[in-house]
């Protein structure tokens, strides 16, 4: 089993073990963000899987998943109460996480899953799945436990497949300078660039001067709109990444 795999198993028995003791009191609750019961990131848990599962049969078939598919699974889900949110959204994860783990090598070689204009192999759609899942997971647990964090066993998985959500998110601040940030537990360096019309977002090169260091955790939730640092530098770059 990949790396990537395991630890998106994980973190879905650690989202089973948080969400099923909750009452519905609970489940309507606000998670972050506040706007989002526990009840709706679970329901966003849970519809995804749903259309991944889909895209993956596609795949395996040679079809195209319909453009109608993902809204008319989105309408489903909104339907729920709370209680069936919670239920069917553990279920399609369990679902999801069996379908991925059941490909064969052959099968996981040969992936190619479409997601707009993307088209991922093995790997790439298992951590687009990981980095939600992950982040969605944080997203109840802290609302839940203030001083909730990441384990460092997914961290170490998720750290180095930030480039697509950076890439889909970060926002052009108006300025035009390079930061490199380095990360601890695991320790990496990563240069942001920004200009007036663009931000990129890759591993920096050896030697270069470091502007910020923070934990690896702390730096994927900054990433993903969800840390307030005290550190200047890294508050510069919450303006860049306001998360998805």
């Amino acid at each position: 089993m990949s790396e990537l795999l395991t630890a998106l198993r994980l973190s879905s028995d650690r989202l089973r073990a948080l969400v099923q003791p909750l009452d519905d009191g609970t489940l309507a609750q606000s998670a972050y963000p506040e706007e989002w019961s526990i009840a709706d990131v679970l329901s966003h848990l849970g519809s995804g899987a749903v259309i991944m599962s889909r895209r993956l049969a596609d795949s395996r078939d040679g079809l195209e998943t319909p453009d109608t598919f993902a809204p008319s699974v989105w309408d489903e889900w909104n339907a729920k109460d709370d209680r069936s949110k919670a239920a069917d959204g553990l279920a399609a994860d369990r679902e999801l996480l069996g379908q991925l783990e059941a490909l064969t090598d052959e099968e996981r070689a040969s992936l190619e899953l479409s997601m707009g204009p993307l088209r991922l192999g093995f790997d790439e759609t298992v951590s687009v799945r990981l980095n939600e899942h992950a982040l969605h997971t944080w997203d109840i647990e802290v609302a839940l436990d203030p001083d909730a964090v990441i384990p460092d066993a997914i961290v170490s998985q998720v750290v180095d497949h930030l480039a697509m959500i950076a890439g889909f998110t970060g926002r052009p601040t108006g300025t035009t300078r390079t930061i490199v940030v380095a990360t601890t537990d695991p320790e990496r360096r990563f240069q942001i660039g920004l200009t007036p019309d663009a931000v990129s977002f890759g591993t920096a090169p050896d030697g270069s001067t470091v502007d910020a260091t923070v934990p690896a955790e702390q730096w994927i939730r900054l990433v993903y709109g969800r840390l307030d640092p005290d550190d200047p530098v890294l508050r510069e770059l919450i303006a860049v990444f306001p998360g998805p």
